[in-house]
């Protein structure tokens, strides 16, 4: 399989590095990466963290947009400005940077989780909360979808 699934907590060491999930370095071997490009996430605390085919997807974005409009901009400031790359040592571990630790709010522990493609980085109770958000609008959705049309409010 070589698609980023599960989840995993590993602790962050005295030096500021955690290892990446064996079943996650797996994926990363079989896709070639030699780093990793890691993404500030928009809408939640967290680490959008893929390969270069990541950072290619958001270029073919920016790419299709006016250059002279300040969507392209805005884009690109995210993807650029927002992105690094990390290093994935012989020994499978990331280091955690001040860039990622002020938008992750990650001390002692990182939760890694799949998302297909690409995987996140979270604090792990941060993670606890958005799972539960996550998991209360998609109950919200299917009662809904449940109920008769005539009843239906969304």
């Amino acid at each position: 399989m070589d698609r980023f699934l599960s989840n995993a907590v590993n602790r962050v060491d005295a030096k500021g590095r955690v290892s990446v999930p064996a079943h996650f370095r797996s994926v990363v071997q079989k896709r070639g990466y030699s780093e990793l490009y890691a993404l500030r996430a928009l809408d939640v605390p967290a680490m959008d963290v893929g390969g270069p085919d990541l950072l290619d997807r958001y270029e073919t974005r920016i790419a299709q947009e006016d250059p002279f409009l300040q969507t392209a901009d805005d884009m690109s400031f995210f993807v650029h400005g927002d992105g690094t790359f990390l290093k994935i040592d012989q020994d499978g571990r990331i280091t955690m940077s001040d860039f990622i630790r002020a938008h992750t709010g990650i001390d002692r522990e990182v939760a890694f989780v799949g998302r297909g493609l690409f995987f996140q980085m979270w604090e792990p109770k941060r993670l606890a909360a958005h799972g539960a958000e996550v998991r209360a609008r998609l109950s919200r959705l299917r009662q809904a979808a449940a109920r008769p049309p005539a009843q239906r409010t969304e």
